[in-house]
């Protein structure tokens, strides 16, 4: 599937690229990251090859990366049209005050403001909450965003790694006041992290919502430079992601690494095909601090992985769910009785009387 094979982001008609360009790393105030011409050089070819989403946040890098997309992208009229652009409230911006983070009112709407003086654009077309503030009353947060499309200055709004059950309640005061609704929701989500898939997936089967998860390549674990009894010349951040990892970890890695090797790709490729091949994943977030990361990355767009690969990935990494998942799954043999419902059939539970025989 090529970049610019766009898909719609949950249920609205917003088009967006199949992988989105994340710009947690654009700028480099926090000691990590790019710099500015190389931030912009990743932009440019993102949007070369047909890619038109990008992902920010107000506290990336102290605002920097906001300020490197508004500079290269945002105040050309033309060009900023042409792009999705997305960013985050949340995060506090001036230590000492309270109201300077989280999702009340007063924060929500003076980030917009200085997220679209940095970003210099006149709307910002997705706006996710980053996190749940549970200081907040989710409907004041609701309220206000729907104010801030009302005024033209956000056009789309989502959650970010905010409890299912807060956002099915968001979901639902929105619908009941006739607010503006959720598209999507941002979630960390990899070979590595699988557990959204317990209350998240059939959620936003529900009610039509999109998942660009963070993180497909859990930190980089899952780019292949991690490998068993590989400590030795690693040090900073990779010496602390390998003691991250257990060997249940290393399991996965080992068959990523294999499945790589068979296909002729590379790690990170394999590790983002089969994220995007999820149906519930609409556009994986991807990070890049070098054209090379980039070009490597999108590459897995490309790359075809055989059912037996799928599913030996699939297989290997299947999470532990929170009760009630696997108990509902299993409990087609005393709901059914025996019968096929929706291609679902199961032997008939033994609580289950033989046609013919009436109950007590």
């Amino acid at each position: 599937m090529p970049l610019d094979h766009y898909v719609t982001l949950g249920r609205s008609g917003l088009r967006v690229s199949p992988l989105c360009l994340g710009a947690m790393t654009f700028g480099e105030d926090m000691g990590i990251g790019s710099s500015v011409e190389e931030s912009c050089q990743v932009m440019d070819r993102y949007r070369e090859l047909g890619g038109n989403f990008i992902d920010t946040a107000n506290a990336y890098n102290f605002g920097h990366s906001e300020k490197i997309i508004g500079d290269h992208i945002g105040r050309h009229p033309s060009q900023r049209q042409q792009m999705v652009i997305a960013t985050k409230f949340f995060g506090n911006m001036r230590a000492g005050d309270p109201n300077a983070g989280g999702s009340g009112r007063k924060n929500i709407v003076w980030a917009c403001n200085e997220s679209l003086r940095r970003l210099q654009t006149d709307y910002i077309d997705l706006y996710w909450m980053h996190c749940w503030d549970f200081h907040t009353p989710i409907e004041e947060t609701m309220r206000a965003l729907d104010d801030l499309v009302s005024a033209g200055k956000i056009r789309h709004i989502g959650f970010s790694d905010t409890p299912a059950w807060k956002t099915t309640q968001a979901q639902l005061l929105a619908t009941l006041h006739h607010w503006e609704p959720l598209i999507a929701l941002q979630l960390e989500y990899s070979l590595l992290e699988r557990t959204i898939e317990g209350e998240f997936f059939p959620m936003v089967k529900e009610f039509g919502l999109g998942i660009t998860p963070w993180s497909p390549l859990r930190s980089g674990l899952l780019s292949g430079k991690y490998r068993r009894n590989d400590h030795e010349g690693k040090s900073g951040r990779q010496a602390l992601g390998m003691n991250k990892i257990d060997d249940k970890s290393f399991a996965v890695i080992d068959a990523v690494i294999a499945i790589a090797e068979e296909a002729g790709a590379t790690a990170a490729q394999v590790a983002l095909n089969w994220v995007c091949q999820q149906k519930e994943i609409t556009s994986p977030i991807i990070g890049a601090r070098t054209l090379a990361q980039l070009d490597d990355n999108l590459q897995c767009l490309d790359l075809t992985l055989s059912d037996e690969q799928m599913q030996r990935l699939t297989d290997l990494t299947r999470p532990t769910l929170s009760f009630p998942s696997d108990f509902i799954k299993y409990s087609v043999a005393f709901r059914s009785g025996g019968t096929v419902v929706n291609g679902e059939t199961a032997q008939a539970n033994r609580i289950a009387l033989p046609q013919g025989k009436e109950t007590y």
